[in-house]
């Protein structure tokens, strides 16, 4: 009885999870990351879509942390897909370019040392 509750608890938050990935999908092909030119948009913008795609990521709390991607991980239990596609979006905001620069590096070691290569924000470190 205990492996049935704990297999069907499991796979209802492997589906939050999924389902969080795929609200980052849609807000970032809002926002224009999914096109072949480069996005321009305001961390606002980002906010707004946020909101409007009811995303239980609370950006304002996120940023305030000084682990943002720490945060998202432990607390949002985000998957690594939905962590790039999230700092994806960030790193075409307007946020401060030393503040997402960090974020970067956070996520990359992070990403790197669990053996999940991201081509996508490798390109953005080296840009």
């Amino acid at each position: 009885m205990y492996y049935l509750l704990s297999n069907s608890m499991e796979d209802f938050i492997l589906r939050e999870i999924d389902r969080l990935g795929e609200m980052l999908l849609i807000i970032a092909r809002k926002l224009g990351l999914q096109e072949d030119v480069m996005p321009d948009y305001s961390l606002l913008d980002v906010k707004d879509e946020f909101d409007k795609a009811v995303c239980p990521i609370n950006l304002d709390a996120l940023l305030e942390q000084e682990n943002p991607v720490w945060y998202l991980v432990e607390t949002e239990k985000i998957s690594d897909h939905s962590l790039e596609t999230f700092i994806e979006i960030l790193f075409h905001s307007d946020l401060d370019e030393d503040r997402k620069a960090a974020i970067l590096h956070d996520a990359l070691a992070y990403l790197d040392g669990k053996g999940f290569f991201s081509f996508k924000l490798h390109a953005l470190s080296n840009s």
